[in-house]
């Protein structure tokens, strides 16, 4: 009975939204009121503001390191000294947050012997990518590697579910044990964070958001905010296009830069959407700056990693971006842009029925 009753409720949900699919389009759509241009912050130390990461007690710097790109293997090669300095760069401007992963080259070595001597001062945030060796063994590694007791937030690269859902109780284990003090998934749709939302007491969960990129999260911003989950939000620059600094002509040719593998076709593609954003550097200054802006003006947003790799992106970002948000009547011409050139922004209907369902 219990299956008939979710198919008839599904079939129901159906009928529903070809009745009043247009009514649904427009309550989707967002106004300026929707947004908060100066989300609450905890504290401010120099210029940078502070903010709660959920319900978990941590105040992490609005901005945070991402070390991706001095791992070496993703975004071209990187001086281990050039690494150290821009990591000590933006210490100084009030960053407290790295985020890295098992899989990003050398970036965990490099962050161990950057924090040997000032663990108290950073918040560490790391990832099991699925390794073989199994979660607990590469926590274990990545402990030695960051030469660290302990990992401030830790994450499973993926949402565990079905047969996978032991990573889950794997992780609850080291969290019991201190290793890991709060635990979180990485994510790619709505349906993976009702699903966190409703089934998991997981700390927080990282999301890409950028301009180009508005879903999930724009899809679930109000239930994330009653839910008090942490937000850390991943490739707010879009690998680095969003900068604007590239052009139509713009090639990758280094085979270590993962984006040596994009077609030509992609590649202007990716061009043409970003000059459509360019009005934004009337308010901001730079393309960078309205970026990660973008991200910032959102209440529910705890932390925006940023890609650096050098002292000069450690003081753009942490020293000239910390604290700047995007007015609401710019981010409402942003939704307005993004749904002409035909971005997603809400959850499909797929989505919306499976979670009604599940």
């Amino acid at each position: 009975m219990f299956e008939r009753r979710k198919v008839a409720i599904g079939l129901g949900a159906l009928a529903a939204v070809a009745a009043g699919g247009l009514v649904w389009q427009r309550r989707d759509e967002t106004s300026e009121s929707d947004f908060h241009p100066a989300p609450a912050i905890v504290k401010v130390r120099g210029h940078m503001p502070f903010r709660a990461f959920g319900r978990t007690g941590l105040k992490l710097s609005e901005l945070a390191f991402g070390s991706w790109g001095i791992g070496g293997n993703s975004y071209g090669p990187v001086q281990r000294g050039e690494a150290l300095d821009a990591l000590a760069r933006a210490e100084e401007l009030g960053c407290n947050l790295v985020d890295t992963a098992a899989v990003y080259g050398e970036s965990e070595a490099i962050l161990g012997e950057f924090l040997s001597s000032r663990r108290s001062k950073w918040i560490v945030s790391t990832k099991y990518s699925g390794q073989s060796d199994g979660l607990r063994a590469t926590v274990e590694a990545q402990l030695r590697r960051l030469r660290t007791d302990y990992i401030d937030f830790y994450m499973i690269h993926w949402l565990p579910r079905g047969g996978e859902a032991g990573l889950l109780d794997e992780l609850r284990d080291l969290k019991r044990e201190g290793k890991v003090r709060f635990a979180g998934v990485s994510l790619y749709n709505a349906s993976e964070i009702d699903y966190v939302m409703a089934h998991t007491d997981l700390d927080g969960i990282m999301v890409p958001l950028n301009l180009l990129e508005p879903y999930p999260l724009m899809a679930r911003r109000k239930e994330i905010e009653k839910r008090g989950l942490g937000v850390l939000v991943r490739s707010p620059l879009k690998e680095g296009f969003l900068a604007g600094r590239f052009t139509r002509e713009t090639r990758f040719t280094d085979p270590t830069d993962q984006r040596s593998k994009l077609s030509v076709d992609e590649l202007v593609k990716l061009v043409e959407r970003v000059e459509k954003f360019r009005f934004l550097e009337a308010e901001s200054g730079t393309m960078a700056r309205a970026a990660i802006g973008y991200p910032l003006s959102l209440p529910q947003v705890s932390s925006v990693v940023v890609g650096v790799k050098n002292v000069w992106e450690a003081e753009e970002n942490f020293g000239r971006t910390a604290g700047f948000r995007l007015e609401a009547k710019s981010l409402a011409r942003i939704e307005s842009v993004q749904r002409e050139i035909g971005l997603k922004l809400g959850p499909s209907l797929t989505e919306r029925l499976r979670s009604m369902l599940s």
